[in-house]
């Protein structure tokens, strides 16, 4: 058990687990930066229904690269910066790649970045994202010199611009499902302001109408077949409102239907206490 004191430290801590294997690490370690950094783009394409073993492996990879070879981690950003990746692509460098990159190793990393940006337009732009993380007053205040916030805010901006706003509280619970599956589905690069609005919806749903969520979740599964598509599903919406006023709901939704009877089974519900952890195992025990 541990404990996070800082938000930033929350932020820029590596994914919890075991990590990859010295062998898997070998393999990455051998790559060109090159090689290394096509890799780290294509990954940015991939939405919930591409995800792989061998891309989660990856991804593991380039989430303790900033923590662990600091200056590999710069090395690979450098080279993403300068392909021809999309713009979309490389602004996820600017996510928690190079915020943990900064976070951690600003002071070891400062007088190559001032060095480097001083004849790379691309990184003054990618560090308007992330110099405000940087440890101390001193660190913030030099990385801010040569930082192009402006640039980086007014790409961020169109970015996250939707062409059309989603209203979710207006949508019947088909609708609803459909534009769940939709903005669930895709790669992080392409998630605009429809996708947090989304996020606040569901938050507000679980709070205020724990059976509205019930009825999207029904509906999802008339519409997507996809296993970590469900697995997002039942891990996180459907995990978020088992509780002792709709366990009665869920047993019966489960009784009629073999496929929400199956997504339970993708609940994390050990800490919902032995009553309802009893009443659960046995949804769970019938499976198909």
């Amino acid at each position: 058990m541990f404990s996070i004191d800082e938000p930033e430290a929350w932020a820029t801590m590596p994914i919890p687990g075991p990590g990859n294997s010295a062998e898997e690490n070998a393999l990455f370690d051998a790559l060109s930066v090159e090689r290394l950094a096509a890799l780290w783009c294509d990954l940015q394409g991939l939405g919930a229904r591409e995800q792989t073993e061998q891309s989660w492996i990856a991804t593991l990879h380039f989430d303790r690269l900033p923590h662990a070879a600091p200056d590999r981690a710069l090395d690979l950003a450098l080279a993403v910066l300068a392909s021809d990746a999309d713009k979309s692509t490389k602004m996820q460098l600017g996510e928690k790649f190079m915020s943990t990159l900064i976070y951690e190793h600003a002071g070891r990393l400062v007088e190559r970045l001032e060095a480097e940006s001083a004849v790379n337009p691309a990184l003054r732009w990618l560090l308007g994202a992330v110099h405000w993380w940087a440890p101390s007053r001193e660190l913030k205040a030099r990385l801010a010199r040569i930082a192009n916030e402006r640039a980086w805010r007014a790409d961020e901006e169109a970015r996250d611009k939707p062409a059309i706003s989603i209203d979710y509280a207006t949508l019947s619970p088909p609708d609803l499902a459909r534009f769940w599956v939709d903005q669930h589905a895709k790669p992080e690069k392409e998630r605009d302001q429809n996708w947090h609005a989304l996020m606040d919806y569901e938050r507000e749903l679980v709070r205020a109408d724990p059976n509205a969520v019930i009825d999207l979740a029904i509906e999802v599964l008339k519409i997507e077949t996809n296993p970590e598509m469900l697995s997002l599903l039942a891990a996180g919406l459907l995990e978020d409102v088992i509780a002792e006023d709709t366990i009665a709901r869920i047993e019966r939704e489960a009784a009629a239907n073999r496929r929400f009877r199956h997504l339970l089974g993708g609940v994390w519900y050990a800490n919902k206490g032995a009553a309802l952890k009893a009443r659960l195992d046995a949804i769970v025990q019938l499976g198909w």
